[in-house]
């Protein structure tokens, strides 16, 4: 036998603070250590924190990251365990992003990534160069304040694997593994049995499995043990990195690092037999064929032993059962850790949240509330650094700490009830119930005196006083009411967030928060400048859809059972007057249901869809209840407030990017903001295609029919609330 012990991990990295994150990196070896582990893998990019973007291209952040290396190597960090330290790293005129392979206190090589990720989220190929020579390792001369330190003037750089006594093992860099032809692949002919691979991997709903197929496929087929390190936290952006550190053995998930957590440093260990590996591999008829003419890699040998002979006080790891979080859970807990790595570093003393009793804002209040379950937690659990962060932010004094979650958020949390004269005791009763189940600060405010002077000054101003479509009111005044209602809010929210502290006498500064939803960022539905403007929205990427889901599970496993009134409630912005005839309702303002809206934004950005791609496609989604023409006039109508609406998108406010049909014009959905909303050429393509079904029968499949989901069908309203504002 050859017994091998490993640790990967998961860290809270923070871009470009380089003394945070080298203690995490310091304390997982240490851990690693500990535990007997003779390999430690690190997140990508781990010194300086993945998320760095421009950063990268500065100097400083390359020095910063030899100085930091540097100071691993000369002490005893390294001895006895082979770790992989993910870095930036200048070659020649070339900037790569790499992982640098250490032992005893040597660099042993450094392996650039060769595929880089440059879609979604990622733009590495603004800041690094792809590594494109494959055939041999070339030689790198240390810079001559580390190779003085180190005793070390050159080492092996580029694509390979180290070759030990006992064992060969390679670095395969996150986007490496999805790429067509994978490294791993290569790698296993050329008899590597342990694959290392560094990731910065953020979160996205239903996206789990997709990553541990990966690593299942790559060892399942050819044998092999592969190990996968991420950060997990917000390193200062709209991401999510959703740790889930894990080992695979033969295809096989051996040990599983947690999705979401507070902690800074998780370390997971895995005791395996490399005799399995070979076993397998010997198993199979194909591997040993293209074992026998495979292309060669270069190696580096290391004169050293990783592995133990048999031994019974070292317990094998066995197949463990994945956990995988629902949905609900997902929305639940990832932007409630990224909320709490905002304000523990941002330096604010709390958040406060315009509470409108509706779906949206009491999803944002729910996930807050479930940030302060997870802290009193997590401090049962004895983490010291969340205790320190939650005294210090929560004003706790005499070593005191939060240990229960209501108490913990009348401290950190503010939500204000800002009614109106079209406000309903309904919402208003909603809000405030559900504040109490949270144990959130909660004040009800009126703002019809702040809107009545704004009124009275437009007044003085013009000689008029606008009115309400259902008083007589013309659009352009409906909407001008509207928007001066969702506009003081904003404002009053910000006054608020910024002197109520000061009125308790409490230190710092709140944080607003956003609660518009992707559907209506998509569709623009939302006023510029309005309580969607805030400091940071942990549910904008989010589709109403799923919050709905995420109400009811929030109902009862979170313990606010008012969310469960709240979702049955139809959404409604409240912003026109309630007669016994009329009631604002956001689907008819819209003139499209949230499903629809849903269905489009996927369309529009998953599946690349144009106008007139996509009226094919639905075509078929929607022709057992629509018919072509109806098809054609939905998607014209949403093209067109999408186009009208997009503006907005330039001052959303920071989003938590959890859904890939994601408009956030700043880093994901780069369009431009200004359209032809008549999209006249596009239009007279769909137009043309309806003209020539016309009286011809369309045939759709019966499975299609069965498994079609009802089609909304909402009344176009032109007057609507948001459109161009």
């Amino acid at each position: 036998m050859r017994l091998l012990k490993v640790a990967t991990c998961n860290l809270n990295q923070w871009a470009m603070e380089f003394e945070s994150n080298m203690k995490n990196i310091k304390t997982s070896i240490a851990e690693a250590k500990a535990a007997g582990a003779v390999i430690r893998l690190g997140p990508e990019l781990e010194v300086t924190g993945y998320g760095c973007e421009d950063h990268f291209l500065e100097l400083d952040t390359v020095t910063h990251s030899w100085e930091c290396l540097k100071e691993l190597l000369v002490g005893d960090w390294t001895d006895g365990i082979l770790c992989s330290i993910g870095m930036p790293v200048i070659k020649g005129a070339e900037r790569y992003n790499c992982q640098v392979l250490c032992m005893n206190r040597r660099i042993i090589m450094i392996r650039p990534k060769m595929w880089l990720a440059n879609d979604g989220n990622y733009r590495e190929l603004r800041w690094f160069t792809a590594w494109k020579q494959r055939e041999k390792l070339e030689d790198f001369q240390l810079p001559i304040e580390i190779s003085e330190a180190l005793d070390q003037k050159s080492l092996p750089f580029g694509y390979g694997y180290i070759q030990f006594i006992d064992t060969a093992v390679a670095a395969e860099v996150c986007e490496e593994l999805f790429s067509p032809l994978p490294p791993h692949a290569e790698l296993a002919l050329n008899g590597v049995e342990v694959f290392m691979n560094a990731s910065g991997s953020h979160h996205q709903l239903r996206k789990l499995d997709i990553r541990l197929n990966a690593f299942m496929g790559a060892t399942h087929a050819r044998g092999g043990v592969y190990m996968y390190s991420n950060q997990q936290g917000c390193d200062g952006s709209r991401l999510y990195y959703d740790g889930c550190a894990c080992i695979v053995v033969n295809g096989d998930v051996v040990a599983q690092g947690s999705q979401f957590s507070l902690r800074d440093v998780e370390v997971i260990i895995s005791q395996i037999d490399l005799d399995a590996v070979a076993s397998l591999r010997g198993s199979i008829s194909s591997f040993q064929e293209q074992a026998s003419c495979k292309v060669k890699v270069s190696s580096v040998a290391v004169p050293c032993r990783l592995t133990q002979s048999f031994n019974l006080k070292m317990t094998l790891s066995s197949p463990k059962k994945i956990i995988y979080h629902s949905p609900q859970e997902e929305i639940a807990f990832g932007p409630a850790c990224w909320m709490w790595d905002y304000l523990r570093r941002s330096g604010a003393s709390g958040f406060l949240l315009p509470l409108s009793g509706g779906a949206d804002s009491s999803s944002v209040a729910a996930i807050v509330g479930c940030m302060c379950q997870l802290v009193v937690k997590e401090i049962a659990k004895g983490d010291e650094q969340v205790k320190a962060d939650a005294s210090r932010i929560g004003n706790y004094a005499n070593g005191q700490f939060p240990t229960d979650s209501k108490e913990f958020a009348k401290r950190i949390f503010y939500t204000v009830f800002m009614g109106s004269e079209n406000s309903s005791e309904e919402t208003k009763r909603r809000a405030k119930q559900l504040a109490d189940e949270i144990g959130a600060w909660h004040l009800d405010v009126c703002i019809d005196g702040v809107v009545s002077a704004v009124l009275s000054l437009f007044q003085t101003v013009t000689g008029k006083r606008p009115r309400y479509k259902v008083d007589g009111g013309s659009n352009a005044e409906n909407l001008g009411l509207q928007n001066i209602q969702a506009r003081m809010r904003m404002v009053l929210a910000f006054m608020l967030a910024s002197l109520l502290p000061w009125v308790h006498s409490k230190p710092g500064f709140y944080l607003v928060l956003g609660s518009s939803n992707v559907d209506e960022g998509l569709r623009g539905y939302l006023t510029k400048y309005d309580c969607s403007s805030a400091d940071i929205n942990p549910i904008g990427s989010i589709s109403k859809m799923d919050l709905r889901l995420f109400l009811k599970w929030a109902a009862t496993n979170l313990g606010y059972p008012s969310l469960a009134e709240i979702e049955a409630a139809p959404p409604t912005a409240e912003l026109e007057p309630i007669r016994s005839d009329y009631s604002q309702l956001d689907e008819v303002d819209m003139g499209m249901t949230y499903e629809e809206l849903s269905v489009y934004g996927r369309m529009r950005k998953i599946f690349r869809c144009g106008p007139v791609s996509m009226f094919k496609n639905l075509c078929y989604k929607w022709g057992t209840k629509l018919s072509p023409a109806e098809v054609a006039e939905k998607v014209k109508y949403f093209f067109k407030y999408y186009s009208i609406n997009r503006h907005k998108m330039t001052v959303l406010t920071p989003s938590y990017h959890a859904e890939s049909y994601s408009p956030e014009d700043n880093r994901f959905d780069l369009r431009q903001f200004l359209y032809n909303s008549k999209w006249p050429y596009q239009f007279k393509k769909i137009d043309e295609i309806v003209d020539g079904l016309n009286g011809d029968s369309v045939a759709f499949p019966e499975e299609e029919a069965n498994s079609n989901r009802e089609i909304g069908v909402v009344a176009a309203n032109s007057e609507d609330p948001s459109a161009g504002l």
